[in-house]
């Protein structure tokens, strides 16, 4: 199937290099184009030998050139075509000796732009006066003319950062610039700090830069200046990325199924077990379902991340999607704070009174709209923000602080509340009696306790040093990856009352489990003060 469908190409490019009319509609022109750019795509893959990509390109280069040059009509005046493909789009304008325009519109697509001076080179034609230029956009050649074939000394990674573009002058005599041709490139993928940019053109068989250099830059768009008309295209070249530690890329994996798996159990228990009516678990529901789809969407696409990626739109899509449930997920553990808060003042579980204040239409309300309107204006202010080589949040520009910036100050609002809930309990502990604070309840107070840190998202301060140390990263990690590990703990595996319900459950599965009398803490006091963590 390959063989013939590849011998049918070949026959399309011969007739389009044979091609004797000197004018063609537009519509016909469309309709070959398609098929001949769709058709080679297809064709040329991964598989394919450099050689055989280098020669696809020549002649699908030389053909769709041909092609073009039959839209320039002669005009007395000044005349335009264009239009636009899934795999090119395409802008011809042409001059005539009457001419009355000033200067040539830029010729724009969505994803480069030309300046040039036509009517300078129609005026070098001394016969007919006339010029005409052809500027088009390959929005899939960059699989075909790989950046891998600009040759350079030393071993670097090179990424296309445009699309490949052409800029011919059909039909006209004397081709001789007046002046170098301003080429403006979109960047197509994220900008790497450090990377080092080069304008290049086609020459046969590889990328060159001769005759074209790098005017100005920023991280969305690069303006390259050339003496001649081929072509272009931009290329970053960066130092080889350090190869991924393969137990670091298991351990992730390992550590974000696990909590996968205690958030769906947290969220469960929480749905299907009878619950103190002066226990409010918004906060705690919201925080497993936000974490859960997190987690859940980003192991998804990071391990589809080479079928995701190409896709620019729904890479960025899914970054927004990320964004907005990773930080809705923050959110939630601010109220949880806060709620924990109140209820460790007022050293009991929370009232009505507070209920009133926070109620549940009200924290669901704060607690993603919040983040609703982060990422609203994120992506209004900076819609090109989104859509990482990760398919996250990039890098340049700072945008990446429309994350941390909220993350940083809930993590800090967090840290004061939970140091004053560690001082109070403190101060409560010191007033119970010594037949109380045994050494099991200590040591559970303690557990809870660093769960709830845990909960609360403090342990995401380490992600600022996890550069500095390996052993930073896997605390980090096994830490922040376990949220709902710790919660399915504290708020479930050790409530008397959830307890008791699971071993309800488990003596009605297998009869001859009796359930177990769960002994209450002997004093008010200390019950109050467990709760404050386990209610």
């Amino acid at each position: 199937m390959s063989q013939t469908t590849g011998g049918c190409v070949q026959n399309l490019l011969n007739l389009i290099e044979n091609i004797t009319a000197d004018v063609l509609p537009l519509k016909d022109v469309t309709k070959i184009l398609d098929v001949a750019l769709n058709t080679s795509e297809k064709i040329v893959g991964s598989s394919s030998s450099p050689d055989e990509l280098v020669t696809y390109g020549n002649r699908v280069l030389k053909a769709s050139e041909k092609l073009i040059s039959t839209l320039v009509k002669p005009t007395d005046t000044s005349d335009s075509v264009s239009f636009t493909l899934d795999t090119v789009e395409v802008q011809v304008f042409m001059v005539g000796p009457q001419v009355s325009l000033n200067q040539i519109p830029q010729l724009d697509t969505a994803n480069a732009s030309v300046d040039i001076d036509l009517i300078g080179i129609a005026k070098n034609n001394h016969e007919t006066k006339s010029a005409a230029v052809a500027f088009m956009s390959y929005n899939t050649m960059e699989n075909v003319l790989r950046p891998d074939f600009f040759n350079t000394s030393d071993d670097t990674v090179k990424t296309m950062m445009s699309t490949v573009i052409s800029a011919t002058l059909p039909k006209t005599d004397n081709r001789a610039l007046a002046k170098p041709v301003n080429f403006t490139l979109k960047h197509i993928r994220e900008f790497v700090s450090g990377g080092n940019l080069s304008c290049v053109y086609w020459n046969i068989s590889e990328w060159i830069v001769d005759g074209c250099s790098v005017v100005k830059t920023n991280s969305s768009h690069t303006v390259c200046s050339c003496d001649h008309l081929s072509t272009f295209a931009l290329i970053m070249q960066t130092s080889s990325p350090p190869e991924d530690d393969p137990l670091m890329e298991i351990l992730n994996l390992v550590a974000v199924i696990v909590g996968l798996v205690y958030l769906s159990l947290a969220l469960l228990t929480f749905a299907f077990c009878r619950w103190n009516p002066g226990v409010n678990n918004v906060a705690r529901i919201n925080i497993c379902l936000s974490l859960l789809l997190a987690h859940l969407l980003f192991l998804l696409t990071q391990q589809f991340l080479n079928y995701i990626h190409p896709n620019q739109v729904l890479c960025a899509v899914i970054s927004g999607v990320l964004h907005f449930f990773f930080l809705s997920s923050f959110v939630w553990m601010l109220i949880e704070g806060v709620l924990l808060f109140i209820c460790v003042k007022n050293l009991s579980q929370i009232s009505s009174k507070q209920r009133e204040v926070l109620s549940s239409g009200f924290m669901i309300v704060i607690g993603y709209v919040i983040a609703l309107v982060v990422v609203g204006v994120s992506a209004g202010l900076v819609p090109e923000g989104y859509g990482s080589e990760k398919c996250w949040i990039r890098r340049e520009n700072g945008f990446i602080w429309s994350f941390l910036g909220p993350v940083c100050f809930i993590l800090a609002i967090n840290t004061i509340l939970f140091i004053s809930i560690i001082v109070s309990v403190n101060s409560t502990l010191k007033r119970l009696n010594a037949k109380v604070s045994q050494i099991k309840q200590i040591k559970i107070m303690v557990f809870k306790t660093v769960a709830q840190f845990v909960v609360l998202g403090c342990p995401w301060i380490l992600g600022f040093f996890t550069n500095s140390s390996k052993i930073v990263e896997i605390v980090f990690l096994s830490l922040n990856s376990q949220q709902g590990t710790f919660i399915f703990l504290i708020h479930c595996v050790f409530n008397d009352e959830v307890r008791q319900q699971y071993v309800k459950l488990l003596s009605a599965i297998l009869p001859g489990l009796q359930p177990r009398t769960i002994k209450n803490a002997p004093q008010n006091s200390s019950k109050t003060s467990v709760s404050m963590f386990s209610g």
